[in-house]
C-alpha cells in the first residue's frame, strides 16, 4: 500500500457495486463503491478511481468482462462483489459461482493489488417471499469467506449483523440497497480495510422508527410491481444490464467525479 493510502482502485461487480437504489438513471448513480472512493480520496486526494460494475451481472460475466480490463488498470486496491444474480437463477450452484470470485481474487491479488468482497446478508428478512433461497446465501457466504483467505482477500462481514436487513436500508424493490444502505457498505469495506477515520459504527441499529413489517396487500404490490416484471426478464432470456457498459471504465480523479453528482438523500 503506497505510504499515503491507494492510487488506484477498481470496482468490478454488478448492480450494487454499480450503485442502483442510490440515484437514477437520469442523475446518475452513486452507491458504495463511490462512496467507498470518496472516502479513500480523503487521504489520498491523488486517487484515480475506476467502476466496471454493469448490473445483472453473473459472476462468471463479471470475471470474462471485467477481470481483463481491471487487470489492465493496474488497480492497488480492488472490490470484488457479485453472485446475487446468481442466487436468483433456477440452476445455482455455490461452487461453481465461488470458483468464478476465487479467480478474480487470485488473478487481482497476484498482481498485487489489495482486495476486499463482502458476504450476503439474510435475504428472507428482507423478503420473506424469499425463503426458498435463504440456504443459498448461507452456501455462498461460507464458500466467499474460504476463497478470500486463501488468497488474503478482505472481507467486510455484513451477513452476522441484523440491521443490514432493516428495510430502511433497502430501496422499494428489496433487491437493491436504498442510499442509507450503500452507505453502511460503503463503511463496512472500508472498516474491513481498515481506513483511517472507520469504524464499526456501521453495525448499530438504526433508532427506532414505526413498523415498518409489509402486510398481505404490500406484498402483492412487490409481486406486482418488482418480482413479475424480473421473471419475465428471466423467460424471455432478457437481463436489466442488456446494452449496458461500464459508467467508469478508465481511472478518473475521484474529487471531478463527485462533484458532477447530485447530493445523496438524507
Amino acid at each position: 500500500m503506497p505510504v499515503n493510502g491507494y492510487l488506484r482502485y477498481v470496482a468490478l461487480g454488478d448492480s450494487q457495486t454499480e450503485g442502483l437504489g442510490d440515484g437514477d438513471d437520469v442523475r446518475g448513480f452513486r452507491g458504495c463503491a463511490d462512496r467507498l472512493a470518496e472516502q479513500l480520496a480523503l487521504r489520498s486526494p491523488e486517487l484515480r478511481y475506476a467502476n466496471l460494475a454493469v448490473r445483472g451481472r453473473l459472476a462468471g460475466q463479471v470475471r470474462a468482462e471485467q477481470l481483463p480490463p481491471a487487470l489492465a488498470l493496474r488497480p492497488d486496491l480492488a472490490t470484488v462483489v457479485a453472485g446475487v444474480n446468481d442466487l436468483l437463477r433456477p440452476r445455482f450452484d455455490a461452487d461453481e459461482v465461488a470458483a468464478e470470485l476465487e479467480a478474480m481474487f487470485a488473478a487481482l491479488t497476484g498482481q498485487g493489488a489489495r482486495v476486499a468482497t463482502v458476504t450476503f446478508p439474510d435475504v428472507t428478512r428482507i423478503t420473506p417471499l424469499a425463503r426458498p433461497i435463504g440456504h443459498r446465501v448461507v452456501a455462498l457466504n461460507d464458500r466467499i469467506r474460504q476463497a478470500a483467505r486463501r488468497h488474503g482477500v478482505v472481507v467486510a462481514e455484513t451477513a452476522p449483523h441484523p440491521v443490514m436487513t432493516d428495510p430502511r436500508l433497502w430501496s422499494a424493490d428489496r433487491l437493491h440497497a436504498s442510499p442509507l444502505g450503500h452507505a453502511r457498505i460503503a463503511a463496512a469495506v472500508a472498516d474491513a480495510l481498515a481506513l483511517p477515520g472507520s469504524d464499526d459504527g456501521w453495525t448499530r441499529p438504526l433508532p427506532a422508527g414505526p413498523g415498518v413489517a409489509p402486510g398481505f396487500r404490500a406484498e402483492l404490490r412487490w409481486v406486482g410491481s418488482f418480482l413479475g416484471p424480473w421473471l419475465v426478464r428471466r423467460f424471455q432470456g432478457r437481463s436489466s444490464g442488456d446494452g449496458r457498459q461500464a459508467k467508469r471504465p478508465t481511472l478518473l480523479p475521484v474529487t471531478a467525479f463527485v462533484e458532477e453528482l447530485p447530493s445523496s438523500p438524507r
